[in-house]
């Protein structure tokens, strides 16, 4: 077994969603999920088919963001893995929608942060270990940060 980690290259400000799924309708039924979860919403999918063909199957209703979701997907090439890329929404408009698709076994991340991908490749394949997401803690929030979380997360909407 060869351990490697391949980096995520993400298009200038999006989000993303790195899962794992077991359905080649997965690609048709997380647009369905994302379509009409979040308004606005613009995004491009791939999914790593890993049996029959073994395509990266794509959907969305962004042409640079499909590319880029199947691009990393063929980097990434673990089967029945999925990728999103997004704007106009983020993860927390989308992601119960993503994690109720049938299909969807697995959410490994969900971030704007650079992220590396941990992989085992055999002999049969390739299978994600775990995810990279941002940067170590570079120490403790203190008084001051949870004021100035709390304020952020108002300023945002996301709390009264």
């Amino acid at each position: 077994m060869e351990l490697k980690t391949v980096k995520i290259t993400s298009p200038h400000d999006t989000n993303l969603i790195l899962g794992q799924t077991h359905f080649i309708k997965s690609a048709e039924d997380l647009y369905e999920a994302l379509i009409t979860s979040a308004s606005g919403i613009k995004f491009g999918l791939a999914f790593c088919e890993a049996s029959g063909k073994c395509l990266i199957r794509s959907e969305g209703n962004d042409d640079e963001l499909i590319k880029a979701a199947e691009d990393n997907a063929l980097t990434i090439g673990c089967g029945h893995t999925f990728l999103v890329f997004m704007r106009n929404a983020y993860p927390i408009n989308v992601l119960n929608a993503v994690k109720n698709v049938q299909e969807v076994c697995n959410i490994f991340c969900a971030t704007a942060n650079p992220v590396e991908v941990v992989i085992a490749e055999t002999q049969q394949g390739r299978g994600i270990l775990g995810v990279i997401d941002g940067e170590k803690p570079k120490g403790i929030e203190g008084a001051r940060d949870k004021e100035e979380r709390s304020s952020f997360l108002r300023t945002i909407g996301y709390k009264r």
